[in-house]
């Protein structure tokens, strides 16, 4: 099975690694051969906390696009260790990944956490499933206000992370939103405890 370095590292990127001084070290990473090729326990952990990602398309000639995803934790499944799938939400209706995929089925996950810094790549192929009202209702997350259109199932062949160099702090809004409401219920049972306390006092 190929990993993320048989598909990454084509003759020009080896070629740029020699030149600038990386490509020993990388070579020694494939003699190893620990290159991930299916979705672990640590990546499943991973996504099912995914709120946001990027998909990276192509077209036929190599027109690369890329379209972001968002929606609810777990709204990017697992379905078993070599398959993720999304319900596909109704958007601008460009269509532009749609027909990218129906003429070339590379594709690209790209999944950034903010508030942990990391980040994690998945290389692989990716079809759009239209008219399947089982799957969309089986992936659409529940309570959730969008209108689906079709499923994205994507196929992983490799992945792998970064380090979190250079990768800026960030928290969602509704985090914040909670912590406050969590901090203002603490003061609030403070004082409630001081004012207890002191009316106890001799």
């Amino acid at each position: 099975m190929r990993t993320w370095m048989d598909i990454a590292f084509t003759p020009a990127v080896k070629a740029a690694q020699t030149r600038r001084g990386s490509r020993e070290g990388y070579a020694r990473m494939e003699a190893r051969g620990t290159a991930r090729t299916a979705a672990d326990a640590s990546l499943k952990k991973f996504i099912v906390n995914t709120r946001s990602f990027y998909i990276a398309t192509a077209s036929s000639d190599g027109q690369p696009y890329i379209q972001h995803r968002g929606g609810p934790p777990g709204f990017l499944q697992v379905l078993d260790d070599q398959t993720l799938a999304f319900a596909d939400f109704s958007g601008n209706k460009q269509y532009i990944s749609t027909g990218n995929l129906d003429e070339n089925p590379k594709a690209m996950i790209f999944i950034m956490d903010y508030r942990t810094r990391h980040r994690v790549k998945i290389w692989g192929t990716a079809k759009v499933v239209e008219n399947d009202d089982a799957l969309i209702e089986k992936l659409m997350p529940d309570n959730y206000v969008a209108r689906a259109e079709a499923v994205v199932v994507f196929t992983v062949e490799s992945w792998d992370t970064n380090c979190p160099q250079h990768i800026p702090l960030m928290i969602f809004a509704e985090d914040v939103e909670s912590l406050a409401e969590r901090i203002a219920a603490l003061e609030a049972e403070n004082a409630r405890l001081r004012k207890q306390l002191s009316e106890n006092q001799p």
